[in-house]
């Protein structure tokens, strides 16, 4: 079947068709109007503690303007900082954000999505027309019969002509003005199922972002307790080896100050012998048989007296050997490349059972 466009003038008391529809997208119109560039949202569109709605692009001015000091940023270029605030331009209540600025608002899907259906039906509705010049859909095999019946059998438009004498008397027919309430009805509800399961999105969406700034909270704080663990593990290790190693150098000194106390004793034998040696020396030079007699009498007394004196301690073998201060690390090292996380299994849920209660929380 098919159909050609034609215009059939109307009388001008009449009024204009779909005059309500459209004073209804006016309407929704003045709702998407961002109060700052009075113009329609632009993506994306940010939702404030109070739920008004800014294009992210005027919030960035309105919270620069508010905060002058504060460095202009990008998604990329987020640092540390204190938090900025700026009034709503709506009802003036204050917003207080934190250091990702304007890009740690949530984006307000819902509202996007009306603007893009609002759009797509602001695209295909028809140019309005004078009431003389409205457009009609002709038959182009009865181009004298306007469309005016759906043809239900071949889910096409048609004319009464062609019900009656044409292609289409044995089809089942119905008005095209209840056809195209039918049809009109299930897409207004088709949009208000999308709008609510939009909506719906947008709640888990929020929801996993806020457990995406748990997880990142709860990392950070588990990173801190680990560091703290580990430097108090090495804080101890530290502490334990000053205690080793001070014990080895007591021992070291102690055994120093025997070996040179022997040596100072071996030192003033030696020089006592040498100072014999030259006495003696100087005995064999006398000539007088009686004083030689008398005074080698006492040198040799003296010589026994430190023949006899010369027994000095000594040491026992390997007394210089350090080698017995040994300290076995093996089983604390193989510890410690062990060392893991601990779980306690009566304080964990069952993470196959944790999942699925995810997945029910998060179902549309």
């Amino acid at each position: 079947m098919s159909f050609a466009f034609g215009f059939k003038g109307q009388t001008s008391g009449g009024s204009e068709p779909g005059a309500g529809g459209r004073a209804t997208m006016e309407n929704l119109e003045k709702q998407l109007i961002c109060p700052v560039c009075l113009e329609m949202f632009s993506k994306p569109v940010v939702i404030l503690p109070c739920q008004h709605n800014l294009c992210r692009r005027c919030a960035g001015d309105v919270f620069q303007e508010a905060n002058p000091l504060w460095p202009p940023r990008s998604p990329s270029s987020i640092t540390s900082s204190s938090s900025g605030r700026f009034r709503c331009p709506s009802c003036h209540h204050e917003v207080v954000l934190d250091r990702h600025g304007v890009y740690g608002l949530q984006r307000n899907l819902l509202v996007e999505n009306i603007i893009d259906i609002y759009r797509q039906q602001e695209a295909s509705r028809p140019i309005n027309l004078k009431p003389e010049q409205q457009q009609q859909l002709m038959c182009e095999e009865h181009e004298e019969e306007k469309i005016n019946i759906y043809c239900l059998s071949c889910q096409t438009p048609t004319c009464s002509m062609c019900k009656v004498f044409g292609q289409h008397k044995d089809c089942d027919v119905a008005p095209l003005s209840s056809v195209y309430m039918r049809q009109k009805t299930k897409l207004s509800d088709g949009i208000a199922v999308l709008v609510a399961s939009n909506d719906h999105i947008q709640t888990i969406i929020s929801q996993m972002e806020e457990v995406c700034r748990s997880i990142e909270d709860s990392g950070c704080r588990q990173r801190e307790h680990i560091s703290k663990q580990i430097h108090s593990l090495v804080a101890v290790l530290e502490e334990r080896k000053q205690e080793l190693v001070g014990f080895i150098s007591r021992h070291q000194d102690d055994k120093l100050k025997h070996v040179r106390s022997l040596i100072c004793q071996r030192n003033r034998q030696l020089e006592a012998a040498v100072a014999l040696v030259e006495s003696a020396i100087q005995s064999m030079e006398e000539t007088h048989v009686a004083s030689f007699i008398q005074s080698s009498k006492v040198i040799l007394e003296r010589m026994a007296d430190s023949v006899r004196t010369s027994g000095v301690e000594r040491l026992e073998l390997g007394f210089e050997s350090m080698n017995h201060f040994v300290l076995d690390t093996d089983h604390m090292a193989d510890v410690l490349r062990n060392m893991d996380f601990c779980f306690c299994l009566g304080d964990e849920e069952n993470p196959e059972e944790e999942e699925e209660e995810e997945e029910e929380e998060f179902r549309p």
